[in-house]
């Protein structure tokens, strides 16, 4: 049953607002570290295998400074419009994301998840059965490979890091975008060519490529999750709805507390996407103290693992499936 509008602005209201003092703790506790095990990293350059163990955590604080990033993106990190601009450019940087390009792309995302008829902005590539069904052999085995976990955590960052080098199709010339993005791209060379002077270029790949490899591909994982579970919400355009979509549409991530901590309360993805004005450490306690969330799929890291096989939306029966359901469906005759 969609929820009226009227009741779940009035209930989010009390927890988007930022705090200055908060935003400055997570700061210090995410950039501090990080450039200290970056520190540290480069240090032990002689003992690489060590290097590859401390880029675990380098990559968590790497998701923690994208979470800052992407609650600037949606102003709620800051009170300050100026502020959040500064700070979601300068993580934006640390991540290897335009700032505002990403802010715009991520807004529509949130204007449209679960809305069948709006793909594509912010999604992992998904299709209906009868889609896939309509597809020739070649176009089969392109799905299947974009949506293969290997591929998807493998070569996904890898195109995240070189897709994100230029703008978006489409968008004009004098569009804040193309600033974000060339702007972005200049910051990270300056970077790049500054730390290859002072430590060299390999000294510098050697710390940071593994952190931020590891980062984009919990990342991708995290996105994953948060909306490619079972039972989650996909409508057409016509019986899409908002608040529904966001509930139902959005897991619920239990996670450790430490990963809870590295991943900025991500989790709670179905509370961020009906209030994307809470800041993140409000969160939780939203979740809590509003009934109406305890309706969202919770997912356990396990869980969360396990959805990774899911593929393609079954609009019959409202549900994803895997491919081997599909291949089953189809060799016993079923008609799409």
């Amino acid at each position: 049953m969609p929820v009226a509008k009227s009741r779940w602005a009035a209930d989010l209201a009390p927890y988007q607002h930022p705090r200055l003092g908060s935003a400055i703790i997570q700061l210090a506790t995410t950039l501090l570290p990080l450039a200290a095990l970056f520190w540290l990293m480069y240090r032990l350059l002689d003992q690489y295998l060590l290097v590859l163990l401390l880029a675990v955590p380098a990559a968590g604080l790497l998701v923690r400074t994208f979470i800052i990033m992407h609650d600037c993106g949606h102003g709620s990190f800051f009170k300050s419009r100026r502020a959040n601009e500064i700070v979601g450019w300068v993580t934006g940087v640390l991540t290897l994301t335009p700032f505002a390009q990403w802010r715009k792309d991520h807004a529509v995302h949130h204007a449209s998840a679960g809305d069948l008829d709006r793909r594509g902005h912010g999604d992992i590539e998904t299709m209906t059965v009868r889609e896939y069904a309509a597809l020739d052999a070649r176009r089969r085995r392109r799905y299947r490979l974009v949506r293969n976990p290997f591929v998807m955590l493998g070569l996904g960052p890898i195109y995240l890091m070189l897709s994100q080098r230029r703008p978006l199709k489409g968008i004009p010339l004098n569009d804040l975008q193309h600033f974000s993005v060339w702007s972005t791209n200049a910051a990270i060379v300056a970077i790049a060519a500054g730390f290859s002077w002072w430590i060299g270029f390999g000294a510098f790949f050697a710390v940071y490529f593994p952190a931020i490899f590891l980062a984009a591909s919990a990342g991708i994982g995290l996105f994953y999750a948060q909306h490619q579970f079972e039972d989650t919400y996909w409508h057409r355009h016509q019986e899409w709805d908002y608040a529904t979509a966001a509930i139902h549409g959005s897991s619920y991530l239990k996670l450790h507390p430490v990963l809870q901590w590295f991943t900025g309360n991500i989790g709670l993805h179905h509370v961020h996407h009906l209030g994307p004005r809470i800041p993140n450490y409000n969160l939780e306690r939203c979740h809590a103290e509003n009934e109406m969330f305890h309706a969202a799929t919770v997912l356990t890291l396990g869980e969360a693992l396990r959805t990774l096989r899911f593929s393609l939306w079954d609009e019959a029966n409202g549900r994803l499936i895997r491919f081997a359901d599909f291949d089953a469906d189809e060799k016993a005759g079923r008609q799409f």
